[in-house]
């Protein structure tokens, strides 16, 4: 290397930092937690800065996906890079067969609470 010539230093390789949060298209990845009840999964997003009406939750098959739009750009200075996020954006497998039409949410206080029914495969049969 020559004398004066630039380089660049990465403290996170890209393909790492790319598991977590979205630089390029400025979304965040949020904290989350998938806990197994008997008939149903629980799963919590911290969604802080977010509105309500600005909560985006769907479903692909066993996987489900949220977004939310922050009501404020939230930055963050990294090895003198300042990054401005706009978005927080998580999709998760679900480990089981699951019953999305009678899924419930509630947000409050910056965090939702998804309630996603087990499917029960199977029938019961009625011995007379």
């Amino acid at each position: 290397m020559r004398n004066g010539d630039d380089f660049r230093f990465a403290a996170i390789p890209p393909i790492i930092n790319s598991l977590f949060d979205d630089i390029e298209h400025r979304i965040l990845s949020p904290l989350s937690c998938l806990r197994e009840f008997d008939n149903h999964w629980m799963l919590e997003f911290d969604l802080p800065l977010v509105s309500k009406k600005d909560i985006k939750v769907t479903f692909d098959e066993d996987t489900i996906n949220v977004e939310a739009k922050l009501n404020e750009k939230y930055s963050e200075k990294q090895i003198g890079n300042v990054t401005k996020f706009e978005y927080f954006k998580k999709s998760l497998s679900l480990p089981g067969k699951i019953d999305n039409k009678k899924t419930t949410a509630k947000f409050q206080k910056g965090r939702l609470v998804i309630k996603i029914p087990k499917k029960v495969i199977g029938h019961h049969v009625k011995i007379s």
